[in-house]
C-alpha cells in the first residue's frame, strides 16, 4: 500500500461581501447595503486562523489567496493584519505567492500600492468582458475603462504579475466578439488570463431568468480564442487557464495537483492530509457571515474523505490540467494503490477520452470537452 505523503500547503481566505451580486454568480457572496463589519470580520478571521493553525504549524505555506466576494473592498490595512497573523501563526514561505482578487470598479487611486506594502504580490482582476453591453448583461459594476485604469494602477504599484478574468459564451456573443475581448486583454499585457465559459448555475438569477444564448457555437469560440492566446505566448495549462511562461497560478495549481489548503472565512473549505493517521480531512466553516463571526472560535467541522471517494476527488482536480499527472502523484496524494483507478483509465483510454505518455495521464482534447462525463466514471458505486 503506498504511503500518503503531505503535499504542499496553501491558505485560502474568504472575504464574502460584494457591492452587488452578479446574476451568474453561485459563490458564497453577499451584497452589502451601506457598510459591512470589516474590523469585526477580520477579528473573526484571526481567531479562525489561530484555531486551525496548530494542525499545520510545522508545514510551510507556499501560497495565499484572498477570494470572495470582492476582497478589494477590504482596506490594505485589513489585508495586512491577516497576512501578519499568518506569518506569526504559520510557516509562511518567504517567496509565497500571495494573490488578491479585485473588482476593477472598487479600486481607488493608490490602493494597489497599499496592498503591495501589505504583502500582496499577485492580483486577479475580474474583468469578464470589455464590451459595454455584456458588462451590463453580466451585472458588473465596472466598465472597460475601469479595467484599464486598474491595470495602470497595478503597474504603478510594481505589481506586474496579474491575471484578467474573462468569460465567453455570453448573451448573443459571436466568435469575433469573443476574440475582441481577448485582444483587449492582451493589449494590457497581463501575466495570466482565465477564460471561463458562462454557465447557468442553480440558485442564480440567470437560472430563473436565463439570458439569450450566444450567436455562435462556444466550441468555435474556445478554438479561436485558444489559438489567439497561444499566438500571443499564453499556454493553456488548465481547462480555463492560460499563462505566460512561469506565470501559472501556483495557488490554483496546488488545488489541481490535489495539494492541501487551510480555509478560513465564511463558507471556506479546507483539505488537510495527515500522513501519520493516513487520512485526508475536509474542513468547512459556516456560510453566513454573521453566524461565521459568532462561531469563528468554535470547533471546525472536519470530515475524513473515504477511500471510495478519493479517486473521484483526485481526478476532479488533476484531469483539469492539460499536462495531466503521473502515477506516483496519485499514489502519494491519495495513499491508494494505482489499481484503484487503472481499469477505469484503461477503459477511458480505449474510448479516446484520456491518453497516456511516459507515465503521465491526461484528458485528451476530446476528454477536456466532455470532462464532467469523464469524471463521473470515478464516482464510487452506489451502495
Amino acid at each position: 500500500m503506498p504511503l500518503l505523503r503531505e503535499p504542499p500547503l496553501s491558505l485560502y481566505v474568504h472575504l464574502p461581501w460584494c457591492v452587488r451580486k452578479c446574476p451568474y454568480c453561485d459563490f458564497n457572496s453577499f451584497a452589502f447595503h451601506g457598510s459591512f463589519p470589516q474590523d469585526a470580520y477580520v477579528d473573526a478571521l484571526l481567531a479562525d486562523l489561530a484555531a486551525q493553525a496548530p494542525a499545520v504549524r510545522h508545514r510551510p505555506v507556499h501560497t495565499v489567496f484572498f477570494g470572495g466576494g470582492t476582497p478589494s473592498l477590504f482596506a490594505p490595512a485589513s489585508i495586512g493584519r491577516i497576512l501578519d497573523a499568518a506569518a506569526r501563526s504559520l510557516a509562511l514561505a518567504g517567496d509565497a505567492e500571495i494573490t488578491l482578487e479585485a473588482n476593477p470598479g472598487t479600486i481607488e487611486h493608490g490602493a494597489f500600492s497599499g496592498y503591495r506594502a501589505a504583502g500582496i504580490n499577485r492580483v486577479s482582476l475580474g474583468g469578464q468582458s470589455f464590451a459595454p453591453a455584456q458588462l451590463r448583461a453580466l451585472g458588473r459594476i465596472h466598465d472597460a475603462q475601469d479595467t484599464r485604469m486598474a491595470v495602470a494602477e497595478l503597474r504603478a504599484a510594481g505589481l506586474p504579475n496579474f491575471n484578467i478574468d474573462l468569460m465567453y459564451g455570453l448573451p448573443g456573443q459571436t466568435v469575433g466578439e469573443a476574440l475582441q475581448d481577448i485582444d483587449c486583454a492582451l493589449a494590457l499585457e497581463p501575466a495570466h488570463i482565465s477564460h471561463y465559459q458562462l454557465t447557468i448555475e442553480p440558485g442564480t438569477v440567470f437560472a430563473g431568468t436565463p439570458p439569450a444564448p450566444p450567436r455562435d457555437d462556444t466550441l468555435d469560440m474556445l478554438d479561436a480564442t485558444t489559438a489567439r492566446l497561444a499566438a500571443a505566448g499564453f499556454a493553456r495549462y488548465e481547462v480555463s487557464a492560460y499563462a505566460r511562461q512561469t506565470r501559472a497560478s501556483q495557488h490554483n495549481l496546488n488545488y489541481w495537483l490535489f495539494g492541501d489548503y487551510l480555509g478560513i472565512g465564511a463558507g471556506a473549505h479546507g483539505k488537510i492530509s495527515d500522513s501519520n493517521a493516513a487520512r485526508i480531512v475536509r474542513t468547512t466553516r459556516p456560510r453566513e457571515p454573521r453566524r461565521y463571526m459568532s462561531e469563528a472560535t468554535g470547533p471546525v467541522a472536519r470530515n475524513s474523505v473515504t477511500e471510495a471517494d478519493l479517486p473521484f476527488e483526485f481526478m476532479l482536480n488533476a484531469l483539469r490540467l492539460v499536462q495531466g499527472f503521473e502515477q506516483s502523484l496519485y499514489e502519494e496524494r491519495t495513499g491508494l494503490d494505482w489499481t484503484s483507478v487503472a481499469v477505469t483509465l484503461q477503459q477511458l483510454s480505449a474510448e479516446k477520452l484520456v491518453a497516456e505518455s511516459e507515465g503521465r495521464w491526461r484528458a485528451s482534447d476530446r476528454g477536456l470537452l466532455f470532462l464532467n462525463d469523464l469524471l463521473v466514471r470515478f464516482l464510487p458505486a452506489p451502495r
